[in-house]
């Protein structure tokens, strides 16, 4: 444990020293900036109504925003991504609240020319959310909040970028650091911590991909993927983390948009039921999937 913190701090002092060392070089380089906010509501309100149903109103937003910064050998990219959303469904006394999204991912890379389309490459990735999550809207008992988990990689390898549209980073030298600070979840050794324990430290390798294309003109896909190999522990058990976006412009203001993330990790256990109605609690492929139509604005 000690030694796997210790390549950590390493991986993240190398990280800002190849920062500083540019920092006089960035201030006369071409920055790109820019980014996108969307809000998806709808609402459902039944009176006396035969059929039957329940009150409902939906809201989800997020936010993505990047800055880029590239002059002659040199490329430092970095992105913010967050999104929170809510359903309320009943009425009064009755009305339930659940939680739809919520997430913090910032990403900043560093990248050096070294041939052809390769860079030298340093990265620091961190990831959490912003509430309390619980596994039904009326349970007592959560099951994350902010901070609990957060994820904190700094990375050091090659990335290739043939295109402003695609790249891919490979790192064999990747400090991984899950953290989770609320003091119940610690307790119980949520999300692969040591019961009693507020961080866990990795050491492996990992591998990021991120692709976006136009296509029927008025229309975008990107993905990303994150890959991570624990070398200390299970090598061959790979958390993944697969994100992808549809977005169709409808005009400057309005958008529809799918969202579908897949996610999984080998030391978060999740609770789910087979088909012979036998409860089990480990590690599962979790999926999330959102379509919604509502404002968008690109800056």
């Amino acid at each position: 444990m000690k030694k796997t913190l210790i390549l950590t701090l390493i991986l993240s002092f190398a990280c800002i020293n190849v920062f500083s060392q540019e920092e006089a070089e960035q201030k006369k380089g071409e920055w790109k900036k820019g980014g996108m906010m969307s809000l998806n509501a709808s609402q459902v309100s039944f009176t006396n109504w035969a059929a039957g149903g329940q009150n409902s109103i939906a809201a989800n937003s997020f936010v993505n925003l990047f800055a880029n910064f590239k002059k002659n050998r040199m490329t430092w990219d970095n992105t913010l991504d967050l999104g929170y959303g809510k359903l309320f469904q009943g009425i009064k006394e009755h009305k339930t609240v659940y939680k739809t999204d919520d997430k913090i991912d910032f990403s900043s890379k560093y990248g050096r020319y070294a041939f052809e389309h390769w860079y030298y490459a340093a990265l620091i990735g961190f990831k959490t959310q912003f509430d309390q999550g619980f596994k039904n809207p009326t349970d007592a008992v959560k099951i994350s909040d902010f901070f609990s988990p957060a994820y904190l990689n700094l990375s050091i390898g090659m990335d290739y970028k043939p295109c402003d549209n695609f790249s891919l980073l490979i790192s064999p030298l990747t400090g991984k650091v899950t953290f989770v600070i609320d003091e119940y979840l610690s307790s119980i050794g949520a999300f692969g911590v040591d019961p009693g324990k507020t961080f866990r430290p990795e050491f492996g390798g990992y591998i990021k991909a991120q692709y976006k294309v136009n296509f029927l003109k008025n229309m975008t896909y990107s993905t990303k993927i994150d890959l991570f190999s624990n070398y200390l522990e299970k090598p061959q058990n790979i958390d993944v983390n697969w994100e992808n976006l549809v977005m169709m412009k409808i005009n400057n203001w309005f958008s529809a948009s799918i969202h579908y993330t897949m996610i999984y990790d080998d030391d978060v256990n999740v609770k789910w039921i087979d088909a012979d109605n036998i409860e089990h609690f480990s590690p599962k492929l979790q999926i999330k999937q959102m379509i919604g139509v509502g404002l968008t604005y690109k800056f």
